[in-house]
């Protein structure tokens, strides 16, 4: 069993999948409260669900590209199960985690998509780096970046550890905080060797 918060279909709005249709599998608990947290209604409750509820759902909601999420999906020792059944049916599954769990127990056919949280969210302790090395090169690890302190610092860490080239760099402006041409202007002037991306969903779910 699994307790889940939401299984629902929609753009995918971040990572190189964006703009895709796909189902997104939102598990329920975190153990993290950042400070731009866009989901904190997925922070507890949520309905348990058996795995075979939750890949009936999937498939009625058509399509072959899955987002596994959270909340922090990794939580829950079940869910490396989920992964591995929906890849069995054919499904492409992406796993996104906030990085401060390992992520060894998940199958290497899934694409993780890794946050590594900047100062601004308060949480910027909590990252397990040992995730690093657990990186492929389909891979993708995100920044959410608030400010010039936070661009500067994500910049570090992307450089010391050669993150480039291990997997896909993506830096995020956050929303409603950080213009996302102040971001491209950075980056630009840097050369920095990562792909800027909007929260695309946001935009699409504005009135």
């Amino acid at each position: 069993m699994l307790r889940i918060s939401e299984i629902f279909k929609s753009i995918q709005g971040e990572s190189t999948y964006a703009g895709f249709p796909c189902a997104f599998v939102r598990l329920a608990g975190c153990n993290l409260n950042c400070s731009y947290c866009d989901t904190p209604e997925a922070r507890q409750g949520g309905e348990e669900k058996s795995i075979e509820e939750i890949m009936d759902k999937v498939r009625s909601l058509g399509g072959k590209l899955v987002e596994v999420t959270g909340g922090e999906p990794l939580l829950q020792d079940e869910t490396p199960i989920l992964v591995r059944m929906l890849l069995d049916e054919g499904f492409e599954v992406l796993v996104e985690t906030n990085g401060t769990v390992s992520f060894e127990g998940i199958d290497r056919r899934a694409v993780v998509i890794m946050d590594i949280k900047c100062p601004s969210s308060g949480e910027s302790d909590k990252t397990r780096w040992a995730n690093i090395g657990l990186l492929k090169r389909k891979d993708e690890v995100k920044f959410v970046v608030g400010s010039w302190e936070d661009y500067e610092w994500a910049k570090d860490v992307i450089n010391e550890i050669g993150l480039a080239s291990r997997c896909k760099v993506l830096m995020s402006p956050s929303y409603g905080v950080l213009l996302p041409r102040e971001l491209a202007d950075w980056i630009i002037n840097d050369g920095l060797g990562v792909r800027l991306q909007i929260q695309l969903h946001k935009y699409i779910q504005q009135k």
